[in-house]
């Protein structure tokens, strides 16, 4: 007989292991699948570390609603568990005339949302926040930060494990089937180092958390309507780091463009310059990172920082995000199903979790509880 939990949670992300933390801290048995053999190893780890505000997004999308109740959350988690963060501000700057009416539509939006710190600076207000940067003009937002993303996952993973959680690393979902009571999964273990098995595990829940993966798991599922599964569109975005002491205090942004926030500025914790990310519509996951994209970089970064030295960005990383919208598109908001969706009880699939998930992963997990109408050993079960 194949064994059987409760809950199972695919991928250990950020957003996975919020959800994971959730469930367990409200007694439910839970098991994480991770195919690769650490935490955060793809999209979690692989981004700017921002907090976002919410200000980019629309009115009551999940974008919106999710990181502002997130971005709270996490300001909260990471005092209380000793992660590192810092509350910088962020300057979203227009480098001509023409690009101060997006502004005025990012504070609209950002006031909608129910941001209202973020407001207007002047040229001369930002050369004295900012002496390095020239715009025409720029918004300020104080509650933007960044946050240790590694730490944050760790302690996440540390809650969750306290609560019963168990994260089983180099565990691939191969395929799975909906039945009476619940799921039929079957899993591969090991990897190229070690032996692979396979077993098959029985649940009552499944959240399909696995970020890039989550199209592939989903459609996996023999039960669930094909056509509740969007398409996948990878988008790659490239870092370089900038040697030498930061000519910055806060994030610069630069206006954005309807798919993108534009290759801005952000400081890790420990203080050092990074510029991105950029978009790179790929075929297939390849973090590679061409040093010839620094030309773009340079040209880029010039427009509200002309004072940026020749021969001072190195390639640093690259991350991809798991777009639901094809190039040239508007940038979609999170697809988070539950069963009234897709018709399925007891299953959460989550596409297109890309930023601002990192920020919202707190709330996103709580959002999951609320979706999940289940069963456990055949009988339904009210979630908190």
């Amino acid at each position: 007989m194949a064994e059987r939990v409760e809950c199972v949670v695919v991928g250990a992300g950020a957003i996975g292991l919020a959800i994971a933390r959730h469930l367990a801290m409200r007694g439910r048995e839970v098991l994480v699948l991770e195919r690769h053999d650490a935490i955060g190893a793809e999209v979690s780890s692989r981004n700017s570390e921002v907090v976002h505000a919410g200000i980019h997004y629309p009115a009551d999308s999940l974008k919106a609603r999710l990181c502002v109740a997130g971005r709270r959350r996490l300001y909260e988690f990471c005092a209380g568990h000793g992660v590192a963060h810092r509350r910088i501000g962020k300057l979203v700057v227009a480098t001509t005339e023409e690009e101060l009416g997006i502004l005025d539509d990012i504070r609209t939006a950002a006031h909608r949302n129910g941001v209202t710190d973020v407001d207007y600076a002047t040229p001369e207000r930002v050369r004295e926040l900012e002496p390095a940067v020239r715009c025409a003009g720029a918004l300020i937002s104080p509650s933007t930060g960044i946050v240790d993303s590694h730490g944050f996952m760790l302690a996440l993973q540390g809650d969750a494990e306290d609560h019963g959680a168990v994260v089983a690393f180099l565990s691939r979902l191969v395929r799975g089937a909906v039945d009476a009571d619940g799921f039929r999964l079957d899993i591969e273990t090991g990897d190229a180092a070690s032996p692979r098995e396979s077993l098959t595990l029985e649940c009552g829940v499944l959240v399909n958390s696995a970020g890039l993966g989550a199209q592939e798991v989903a459609r996996g599922l023999s039960g669930l309507p094909a056509g509740s599964v969007p398409p996948l569109h990878l988008a790659r975005g490239c870092y370089f780091t900038m040697s030498g002491a930061s000519p910055f205090r806060h994030l610069i942004y630069p206006a954005p463009d309807r798919a993108s926030l534009g290759i801005h500025v952000t400081l890790d914790i420990g203080g050092q310059t990074r510029f991105g990310p950029d978009v790179e519509w790929i075929d297939a996951i390849d973090y590679d990172v061409d040093p010839a994209r620094g030309r773009a970089f340079y040209a880029a970064v010039r427009r509200y920082y002309p004072d940026l030295p020749d021969g001072v960005l190195q390639p640093g990383y690259a991350g991809i995000r798991p777009k639901i919208q094809a190039p040239g598109e508007a940038a979609a908001d999170f697809v988070i199903q539950g069963p009234r969706s897709h018709g399925v009880p007891g299953l959460v699939n989550l596409f297109g979790m890309e930023s601002p998930g990192l920020t919202a992963a707190l709330a996103v997990a709580e959002h999951v509880s609320r979706l999940l109408e289940t069963r456990t050993a055949g009988k339904d079960r009210a979630w908190p």
